[in-house]
Parts: structure tokens; C-alpha cells; sequence
């Protein structure tokens, strides 16, 4: 081979090689006349990766949520809607009418299992189902539940704002307890040691419910209702109280403490072991006036003794209620009402203490005097509670009141009893609930000052038709009556 085809071979490799590099390099940039410079083409521009937006936290108060589950219109404030709630037509078990239709544990129960669990029966089953099937669940979406969602019967925005709502669906998240490892069906428990659970009672309760659970009724005379009868009656309700409080009551919630189930469990069965009636106090109330502690309607006529005396120109109510012949201090015309215009000139019950059951009963039914027969009005545990006052209920006050109202206590110590079981009612200053006439409304001090043996009778006994502590449940002594009073003469009047 000459050196030409030698040469020419190489061109021609050399070229091909230039042809494969032009193919896979970049293309060439074309470059415009100088005189007019080249036009910017902009860059699309990319979008940046937006991270998904996270649902909002709910925020509020789950422990109120409790209370609202219990009653929210008492926890709110606000009128009980009109009518039954839209749901309540679609069973036919449950005959309640009004607030109770309104009410969460009405159709989901105090153990939250509906008719699957206590209200499975008996007259709360209404055959709904329970709510621990939403626990754990996202708030937001158990939110939108209560804002009729699922059933635009089961709306409730309307009727509670957003917080309610909101603190009752972190409720619902969040504090579902199963309780079937603390209650049996039949109501006993499965678990809790009552000596245990004495020591949180104490620490915890004994302030408003007296050391063995009798200083608030929640009933009436005719079946009063205390801790230890609830905690037998109904474990479960008693159970969600304990843990959230009891609407529109300054009750503390025990989750703020931070129980344990097992200390709750304990708590209860405590609670459980408590007495279920207090004779004395029941029968404090009933002398007061027994009409309203009773909710019976005032007799159409007065009092058939009333027209033996003269001076009382009371009528109706007044001339059947055991006070207004008797008095504030038991003493009747050789007391306080011995002058002014309760006078009646009856006798007092001096005498009467230290009678027998059955003489005592005699006088109220009427086999010592028939126009005295209250057994039209009184059931046997009515008479019963009477007695039980006569006898030891009407001690004398006179070493701790003088004739001329004023009291021999201690205004210091008062004070703290006031504030620890009276203020969160009364107030501080004792104006928050009004008596009397609207015209010219009476307080606390009003009635200290006025009339000091009524204050002393009702601060020992309680309020007939109101869940007033009874100072005598709550351990007072005469004396701690007595400061409580010298106390309340100090608070204002009008």
C-alpha cells in the first residue's frame, strides 16, 4: 500500500470520528449579528415541594368536657332547649322528657357503652349505642360528629359553641374509661380496697360532703340521696363525678389530682361503705318547712290549731310549718317567738325531747290530738326523721346566742369555715343568693343579723328543697356554728 491510500485511510477515520463527537455534543449556540444582542428566553421556573399541611390541634379544657358529657346546659348556663332532642322519637324504652333527652349520658350512659353497658336495661336504655368507640380517635373528625356529620339530628352547634364542642370532643379522645375491671353489673365492685380509699376521701371530699358523706341531700325528704347511697345506687355515675366534677359546682375533678384507676377504685369503695340517711338533719329540714322538702302542694287550709290563737296573723303555708309554732330555738312562747308577730303562744319541744318513739309518734299522727295529725302528709321514714330531731336535733342555743342577737363566736375562725363550705354557694360576702321578697332581697348577713336562731338552725340542718351542706354532717360543733354566724353578722346586709 503506497503512502497516499495510507493517508487517505486516516482522513477518512479522522472524519468519522468528527461526525460521532458532533452527534453527542451539545448544539451550537447561534450568536446574532452584534448589532442586535440576543433575547433572553426565561427558565421555567419549578415549583418548590410544599410539605402537606398538618390538621390543626384541638385545644380546650377535656376535663370540663366530662361535665359537659354530664349536663351542659348546666355547665353552660344556658335554658334547656324546647322539646325532646330530635333523636329521642326514634326509641320508645326511655319515657324521660325534656333536659334528660338532652343530656349525653342519657343515651350513651355513665360507662359510655350505651346498650351495651348499664343503660342496657331497666328506664334509661333507650337502645342507642355508646361513645368508647370513638376513644382515641382523631378529635377533629369526633368534632365534626357533634356538629351532625354523621346525622344532622346529632347537631348540637347550634347549642353550644365551638369550645363546648371542643372540650367535649377531647373528652370523648381522650377520658373514656372501660370500668368493667372496677363494676359489676349487679352494681358491687370487682376491685378497691376501702381503707385505701379513705385517705383521698378525707383529703379530698370531706370539705363539702362531710366525714361520712351526709352533709349534702341531693334528693329530698322522701328519698334523700348522699354519697353512699349514689355510690350503691349508681357506681358508674358516682365514678364519672368523681373523676370530673359535678356541672355548675365548684366540685374539684380528681383527674386534676391525678388518680390512678386503682385509687379510684379505691375511692369508691369508700364511698360505698358510707351511711345512706341522716335522721336527725332529714328531720331538721322537715320542721323548717316540709312542704318544699317533700314537693307537696300547701295544704288548701290553715293548720287546724292555727284558729286557737290570736296574735299569728299568718294563713297558708306559714301556719304549717313546725317553726312557726314551735320557733327557731324549739322554745316557742318561752323563747324568741314568746313576743312580735310569730307569736302563738304554743309550747316548745323541751318537753318533747325526751319522749319515747312511740309517744312522739302519737302526737304526730294525731292519737294525742287530732287537729296535730300530720300522717296524711308523712310517711313512716318521715316520722321516723322527725323523732330523731325532736329527740337530739333541738339542742339550746342559748349559750351561744343572746336575747339581743348577738353572738358569743369567734368572727376569725368563722371566717375559715365560711370560706371552706359556704362562700362558693353564698359568695364571699354572702350576696350571691338572695331571699326574700326580690323587692327587698335578704342575704346571708340579713339573716344573721335578723334572726341569728334561724341562721343557726339552718346552718346545722340545711335548706329545705336545696342541696345545702348540713353543718352537722360536715362535723361542726355548736360552737363552729356559732363562729360561723359571728362571722356572717359581719357580712352586709343589703
Amino acid at each position: 500500500m503506497n503512502k497516499y491510500s495510507t493517508l487517505t485511510r486516516i482522513l477518512g477515520w479522522a472524519a468519522g470520528v468528527a461526525i460521532i463527537l458532533s452527534a453527542c455534543a451539545p448544539a451550537a449556540t447561534t450568536v446574532a449579528p452584534t448589532s442586535a444582542p440576543p433575547t433572553a428566553v426565561p427558565a421555567t421556573p419549578i415549583p418548590p415541594t410544599v410539605a402537606p399541611t398538618a390538621a390543626p390541634q384541638l385545644k380546650g379544657d377535656a376535663i370540663r368536657g366530662g361535665r359537659l358529657y354530664d349536663n351542659w346546659v348546666k355547665v353552660l348556663g344556658v335554658d334547656t332547649p324546647k322539646g325532646n332532642q330530635a333523636l329521642w322519637a326514634k326509641q320508645t324504652t326511655n319515657t324521660r322528657a325534656g333536659l334528660d333527652t338532652w343530656r349525653c349520658k342519657e343515651c350513651h350512659g355513665w360507662d359510655y357503652k350505651g346498650v351495651d353497658g348499664a343503660y342496657g336495661s331497666g328506664s334509661h336504655k333507650t337502645g342507642f349505642k355508646g361513645v368508647m368507640g370513638v376513644a382515641g380517635k382523631d378529635p377533629s373528625a369526633i368534632l365534626a360528629i357533634l356538629k351532625g356529620s354523621a346525622n344532622p339530628d346529632h347537631n348540637f352547634s347550634a347549642l353550644m359553641n365551638d369550645q363546648a364542642l371542643t372540650d367535649l370532643a377531647l373528652f370523648l379522645n381522650k377520658y373514656l374509661m372501660d370500668s368493667a375491671d372496677l363494676i359489676k353489673a349487679d352494681k358491687s365492685l370487682l376491685s378497691g380496697n376501702a381503707t385505701a380509699g379513705k385517705a383521698n376521701y378525707d383529703g379530698n371530699c370531706t370539705e363539702c360532703h362531710g366525714p361520712q358523706g351526709l352533709g349534702i341531700n341531693w334528693a329530698d325528704q322522701v328519698a334523700p340521696q348522699y354519697v353512699g347511697f349514689l355510690a350503691k345506687d349508681n357506681p358508674w355515675e358516682v365514678l364519672h363525678k368523681i373523676r370530673f366534677g359535678q356541672p355548675g359546682e365548684k366540685m374539684p375533678p380528681m383527674e386534676t389530682v391525678g388518680l390512678k384507676k386503682a385509687e379510684l377504685a379505691d375511692l369508691l369503695a369508700y364511698s360505698q361503705s358510707l351511711p345512706t340517711s341522716s335522721l336527725v338533719t332529714e328531720g331538721g329540714v322537715l320542721y323548717d318547712n316540709w312542704m318544699p322538702a317533700l314537693k307537696k302542694d300547701v295544704p288548701a287550709k290553715d293548720q287546724p290549731l292555727w284558729a286557737k290563737q290570736t296574735t299569728n296573723t299568718r294563713k297558708g303555708a306559714d301556719t304549717w310549718r313546725c317553726k312557726e309554732c314551735h320557733g327557731w330555738d324549739y322554745k316557742g312562747v318561752d323563747g324568741a317567738y314568746g313576743s312580735g308577730s310569730h307569736k302563738t303562744g304554743v309550747k316548745g319541744l323541751a318537753a318533747a325531747a325526751k319522749m319515747n318513739d312511740a309517744d312522739l309518734l302519737a302526737w304526730l299522727n294525731g292519737s294525742k290530738n287530732a287537729d296535730h295529725n300530720f300522717s296524711i302528709y308523712f310517711g313512716e321514714a318521715q316520722m321516723k326523721m322527725m323523732i330523731a330531731f325532736i329527740q337530739k336535733g333541738t339542742a339550746d342555743t342559748k349559750p351561744y346566742i343572746n336575747a339581743d342577737k348577738t353572738v358569743k363566736g369567734d368572727t376569725a375562725k368563722g371566717k375559715t369555715l365560711y370560706t371552706a363550705s359556704c362562700a362558693r354557694c353564698h359568695g364571699n360576702d354572702g350576696t350571691t343568693i338572695k331571699f326574700g321578697d326580690p323587692a327587698a332581697p335578704q342575704f346571708v348577713g340579713t339573716i344573721a343579723a335578723d334572726n341569728p336562731w334561724e341562721f343557726f338552725h339552718k346552718a346545722l340542718n340545711g335548706q329545705p328543697g336545696k342541696p345545702m351542706p348540713s353543718g352537722l354532717n360536715l362535723g361542726w360543733s355548736m360552737q363552729d356554728v356559732a363562729d360561723v354566724l359571728a362571722f356572717s353578722q359581719t357580712l352586709p346586709q343589703k
